[in-house]
């Protein structure tokens, strides 16, 4: 799975109608979709998808074709996300009515297309990256271990937060990559240390 690592934008264009589409992370999507909303008064329809992870690490994913034909819009927009396998995204397509219908067949076609766009300027400035499970475990670490549990975890590619400094030991935090996080909890460094969570 991919995940982006900032806002793009895409477009297509069918008939007159003009399709701007906007892909962003999902920590951004709602806040965006009000914006959009603001600076594209005159558009006629506000489709949007997204996809994402809750805290159970269960893939959520919502679509809204904005009065749009049932299934003609969101829906073929989070095929997109689905088959690039993009989570923790959002996009939204804004639309220009040129004066003709599209038609359903047409509909699909361009909203596809719009968000396929979008995604194609994440690959080509690189702003697609390989999804990473992240958790993170909080120690009490005695001060003469610190530096040892701290070469250790940065050696594997691990963050260390020190969170609050006790009288004879340190709280911390250490945070990434599920399978790396684990195999660390078993290593010397860290035996006969108070996992706190």
């Amino acid at each position: 799975m991919k995940i982006l690592l900032s806002q793009v934008e895409g477009g297509f264009e069918s008939k007159g109608s003009k399709f701007l589409s906007f892909l962003t992370p999902f920590s951004n999507f709602e806040a965006l979709s009000l914006t959009l909303r603001t600076k594209h008064p005159k558009a006629v329809h506000f489709v949007s998808a997204s996809r994402y992870f809750d805290e159970y690490y269960h893939i959520i994913e919502s679509f809204d074709d904005d009065k749009e034909p049932r299934g003609s819009s969101g829906m073929p927009s989070l095929n997109v996300l689905r088959g690039e396998e993009i989570i923790n995204v959002g996009v939204i397509i804004v639309r220009y009515f040129g004066g003709q219908l599209l038609g359903v067949g047409g509909l699909v076609r361009a909203y596809t297309a719009a968000t396929q766009n979008a995604i194609k300027t994440a690959k080509t400035h690189n702003l697609l990256q390989d999804f990473v499970m992240s958790e993170n475990v909080e120690l009490e670490i005695p001060y003469n271990k610190l530096s040892l549990c701290e070469y250790e975890a940065q050696k594997r590619g691990l963050r260390v937060y020190k969170d609050e400094f006790l009288v004879q030991s340190v709280k911390i935090r250490i945070e990434g990559d599920r399978n790396i996080l684990e195999k660390f909890l078993h290593q010397r460094c860290i035996e006969d240390l108070k996992i706190i969570h």
